[in-house]
């Protein structure tokens, strides 16, 4: 088998071997390992691979955020990056975040200032969230709103996932 350019190639008649590529990576603080297609999602590897199902696929084009995770601290939407260009890399997905069954501070904000309803966005949300208080632990509301402004969710008004994010910072009881 030969590698070239990220792809492997079976040297006897140079179609690309099926079994995919090598990939590891720290999930949640965990060394993972897994192969994949080089056209496979970090989105789909995390979902089907790794069985980690809380990252959600909505548009499947970067739109809405509901796929959002962190790659080495960096939000990223997981359905626009590949597996293969996450290798070596350190990810956080909303499953990391909680500690068993206790949320963490934001988590616990967000539930207490009910800003969710259905949920299907939730993690991508979380996610993006997680990344502002991480650079930003006391941010303005005009910066929650900014960063926000690539998160779609259909069932709230927003006041109170940005209530939420104040109060996770402190900014606002």
């Amino acid at each position: 088998m030969v590698h070239t350019d990220d792809r492997c190639w079976s040297p006897a008649n140079g179609a690309p071997v099926s079994e995919g590529l090598s990939i590891n990576v720290t999930v949640n603080g965990a060394a993972r390992e897994g192969a994949a297609e080089a056209r496979k999602t970090l989105a789909d590897f995390l979902r089907e691979d790794l069985a980690l199902t809380g990252t959600h696929l909505g548009c499947e084009h970067g739109v809405c955020g509901a796929c959002t995770v962190l790659v080495d601290g960096e939000p990223v939407r997981s359905c626009l990056m590949l597996a293969v260009q996450a290798r070596g890399a350190s990810i956080t997905t909303i499953e990391g975040l909680a500690d068993g069954d206790d949320l963490n501070p934001l988590q616990s904000a967000l539930r207490d200032s009910h800003a969710f309803q259905c949920g299907f966005c939730t993690p991508g949300f979380v996610m993006q969230i997680t990344a502002l208080l991480q650079e930003n632990p006391s941010p303005t509301e005009a910066e929650v709103r900014e960063t926000l402004s690539g998160n779609l969710c259909r069932c709230t008004g927003y006041e109170t996932i940005i209530n939420g994010v104040l109060s996770a910072a402190g900014v606002r009881t």
